[in-house]
């Protein structure tokens, strides 16, 4: 959805919304679309384009906010917010995501584009509420852990708000997401607590925690194979 830009309030994107991407990492995304679209008209290639909301659920590199905040969260660590934590972000399962890839692969129109929402917008701060008041009920600590929610300085070209009509691919291909968000929240949080085994050595051994797009000193492929498990 950051190929659309960004949204004023109560708006969302649709299938025949203008691309205006504000950064270039949704700049490059809004380029492999039209690159795509370019090789249909041009050669005739069959093709099919998908725009997702934000993803979330097990496997979750933890350079992103859900994933970064329940493990911060579990290891009492400050949980940063971006700004005044006002952004909205649409939030889609990504087991509901696969299979709304696989309904477009199979029924869906050649040369079609198909937007891909769970119906889930939701301000990031809420979101990181929520996080921590089902760990809380799950693993009581004595302190809320809301009390580590910490506001630090908004980044670069963050769109303040994204949100996506998904009724193109329920009304014509019969897709809906069967996640709410607050079940997909919930069985996230307790994917990640019964799978230690995945995120404690990328925790440890590899990734610090820091966004990678900000990072000053890269990780090499070395570095990475070498700090492996």
């Amino acid at each position: 959805d950051e190929v659309f830009g960004t949204l004023d309030e109560d708006e969302f994107f649709t299938e025949s919304t203008v691309y205006d991407p504000r950064s270039p990492y949704s700049a490059s995304k809004a380029s492999s679309d039209h690159l795509v679209s370019a090789w249909r008209e041009t050669y005739g290639l069959p093709t099919l384009i998908t725009n997702c909301s934000n993803n979330y659920g097990p496997f979750h590199f933890p350079e992103k906010l859900i994933p970064l905040i329940l493990l911060n969260a579990l290891e009492k660590k400050p949980l940063p917010v971006y700004g005044d934590g006002r952004q909205v972000r649409d939030w889609l399962y990504v087991e509901d995501h696969v299979k709304a890839l696989t309904t477009v692969f199979e029924r869906g129109r050649i040369g079609e584009t198909y937007n891909v929402g769970g119906r889930a917008p939701t301000e990031n701060l809420t979101v990181v509420e929520r996080i921590c008041d089902l760990l809380d009920a799950r693993m009581p600590d004595g302190e809320p852990r809301r009390n580590l929610i910490t506001f630090v300085t908004d980044r670069p070209g963050h769109d303040r708000r994204y949100a996506i009509d998904p009724t193109k691919i329920e009304t014509e291909l019969g897709w809906r997401a069967e996640k709410t968000f607050d079940t997909g929240i919930a069985a996230t949080v307790d994917w990640y607590l019964d799978n230690a085994w995945w995120w404690q050595p990328l925790r440890e051994n590899v990734y610090s925690g820091t966004r990678l797009g900000l990072l000053t000193e890269s990780i090499t492929a070395d570095e990475l194979a070498e700090n492996s498990v």
